[in-house]
């Protein structure tokens, strides 16, 4: 089955609920979702109920757009008071820390290749470049695993893996692009590769600063009667900052997650109309990035190189990437401890994002793209297995994890940015009546007020004289995040 012009909506249409439900019920046994949208994917290919998608390139594209929107979505979801005091080994294991599990990786693959059992003859440089398509930590991933299970981790190591997981993408894409025009040119120099590294570096982190300012003013300055517009007006300026950062030659992932940041940390108009929006958007672009990844693999082909692609996840998981994250973090000594660094070192989950790197040696016709799609998209299955449905576990285990904090309050009411007060809610026991029953009994903080009374199902206007039950619950404004004393 091709898609066509008349069948697309419909079979995208039940891709899409196959997903959501499965999702859905693997939730519930810990199976990370995004492995099962991949599967449902190969469950409708050519291999499954045959629906042909071969197209390597525009699944490439359909990655880059869904992958703007998750990064994006990402950086506004990460605060910088949260990411000042773990920046710098964020930083390091986004780098330094993708260099060499690269180096690491490719390596062992050189070493294999070309042994009797193996079936694999990849030269150095195609090894490298293979190990450089799946350095980094996919952040699709990361960041769908910490929140879905809504895991809380202590020593801030959940903005650490967010922050290293949304900004070493841009390292795996260049070692990508570089390795692929050395194996088809072998013309490149160490020299030209530092400094082209250094100017992608260094024009995304500008252009992301900058345009992530620049909306930020617009968002605020200009005046649309359609409030609605304001969420698409954002995304638009999601898709040019990616853009515009590429024709300047730097990296437009790195700049979509700085401007991401830059956006999530200052105030906007409409925010929770916006964050809804990127919210349900990044959530479509995961589904449809891996529909589409597991529509293009060809399962049977992924038989061939199971042995050799078992051994290079093993060796990632156990060895390159424990050693990148430990060499990484060896300067700051102890103030990230031991039970850290093997979580943080377990946390390297494969997915989307290295599947769509490997679509690049094949659109550009490197020798053995075939096979390095496979064994990329076969380690991915193996690490969101593997890994994706026990970081939960593990935490606990290490005892990293803690208590999830309450997040808004059981009204469902939020306040406008420019309103300088926090809302929170007091459910009333015996204690806060024992002096007396009435609203004007509550020994309140200065500055907060009762906004509304949730009595069963029945929401009250409250007054002073108003006597209190208890199982009432308040919501109260405060000029400041205290809340009543017990």
């Amino acid at each position: 089955m091709l898609f066509t012009s008349g069948n697309i909506l419909l079979i995208g249409s039940i891709l899409l609920f196959v997903s959501i439900v499965v999702g859905k019920t693997g939730y519930r046994f810990g199976v990370p979702s995004l492995l099962l949208f991949l599967l449902v994917g190969m469950l409708f290919g050519s291999d499954g109920l045959g629906i042909q998608f071969h197209n390597a390139g525009e699944a490439q594209f359909i990655g880059m757009v869904a992958l703007c929107v998750i990064l994006f979505s990402g950086g506004m979801d990460t605060k910088l008071h949260q990411i000042k005091p773990i920046l710098a080994p964020g930083i390091m294991l986004s780098t330094i820390g993708v260099l060499l599990t690269a180096i690491l990786t490719g390596v062992f693959i050189w070493w294999i290749s070309g042994m009797s059992w193996s079936n694999l003859y990849f030269p150095l440089t195609t090894s490298l470049l293979l190990a450089a398509t799946m350095s980094s930590t996919d952040s699709a991933s990361v960041f769908a695993i910490l929140r879905s299970q809504k895991i809380n981790l202590k020593h801030h190591l959940r903005p650490m893996l967010e922050l290293e997981s949304g900004s070493n993408d841009p390292m795996a894409y260049m070692l990508t692009i570089m390795l692929i025009q050395f194996v088809n040119s072998s013309d490149m120099g160490i020299s030209s590769i530092a400094t082209s590294l250094a100017i992608q570096f260094a024009v995304g982190a500008v252009a992301g600063y900058a345009l992530g300012r620049l909306t930020v003013l617009m968002l605020n300055r200009l005046n649309i009667d359609n409030h609605a517009l304001y969420p698409i007006l954002l995304l638009a300026f999601v898709f040019f900052t990616y853009s515009f950062t590429d024709l300047l030659h730097g990296n437009g992932y790195l700049a979509v997650y700085i401007a991401g940041i830059i956006v999530g940390n200052n105030k906007i108009k409409y925010r929770r109309e916006v964050y809804t929006f990127m919210d349900g958007l990044t959530w479509l672009g995961q589904i449809i990035m891996f529909l589409c990844l597991g529509l293009l693999v060809n399962p049977h082909e992924m038989l061939e190189v199971a042995i050799v692609a078992s051994l290079i996840a093993i060796f990632m998981i156990i060895i390159s990437r424990p050693i990148s994250v430990f060499l990484c973090l060896l300067p700051f000594g102890k103030r990230i401890n031991m039970r850290s660094r093997l979580f943080v070192s377990w946390v390297g989950l494969r997915g989307a994002v290295p599947i769509i790197f490997a679509t690049y040696p094949v659109v550009e016709n490197v020798p053995g793209a075939s096979r390095i799609f496979n064994i990329v998209f076969f380690i991915t299955i193996i690490s969101l297995i593997l890994q994706g449905t026990t970081v939960s576990k593990l935490a606990d285990t290490l005892k990293l994890s803690s208590p999830m904090p309450k997040e808004g309050n059981d009204f469902g009411v939020e306040l406008p940015d420019d309103i300088d007060s926090s809302l929170s809610d007091l459910t009333i026991t015996a204690e806060h009546i024992a002096r007396g029953d009435t609203l004007k009994d509550m020994h309140l903080p200065k500055g907060t007020l009762v906004m509304i009374v949730k009595r069963g199902t029945k929401h009250l206007i409250p007054y002073g004289s108003m006597h209190l039950h208890i199982g009432d619950k308040l919501l109260l404004i405060s000029e400041s995040v205290s809340t009543p004393e017990e």
